[in-house]
C-alpha cells in the first residue's frame, strides 16, 4: 500500500526499535524510504533538527511532519491525518489486551 503523504524512515544499524517499526511497517505492506543516518550526514542533520539536537531513531518523516520513536499506530494516525483519503489502515485503538508486551510474550501478532 502506498500512501501519498511519503513515508521516510531514518534509521541506524543495531537499531532494535528500527528493526521492530521497518517489520510492522513490512507486515502491513506500507511503501517506505529508509535513510541511514551514520551513512547520509544531511539525514542525520534532518534527524537532529526533527529531535532537538539528538539522533533519536527511528524519526518518521511523514509529508512534513517528524514523529520521534513513534508506533506504528502513531504512524499510521499521522498519515490518515494529513491524508483522509489513504488506502493504508487505520491506526488501531490500544487495549492492554493487545499489548505490544501480550504480543511480546505469546509470539502472537495482531
Amino acid at each position: 500500500m502506498t500512501s501519498p503523504a511519503g513515508i521516510t524512515v531514518y534509521w541506524r544499524p543495531g537499531c532494535l526499535f528500527c528493526s521492530s517499526l521497518f517489520r510492522e511497517l513490512d507486515q502491513w505492506s506500507i511503501a517506505y524510504d529508509a535513510s541511514n543516518i551514520w551513512e547520509h550526514p544531511a539525514a542525520a542533520a534532518t534527524v537532529r533538527a526533527a529531535a532537538g539536537g539528538n539522533e533519536t531513531v527511528p524519526t518518521v518523516q511523514v509529508g512534513a511532519r517528524f514523529l520521534v520513536n513513534p508506533s506504528i499506530d502513531e504512524v499510521l494516525a499521522t498519515v490518515h491525518e494529513l491524508d483522509p483519503h489513504t488506502s493504508l489502515p487505520p491506526p488501531e485503538t490500544f487495549s492492554w489486551g493487545d499489548s505490544w508486551m501480550l504480543r511480546l510474550l505469546t509470539g502472537r501478532r495482531r
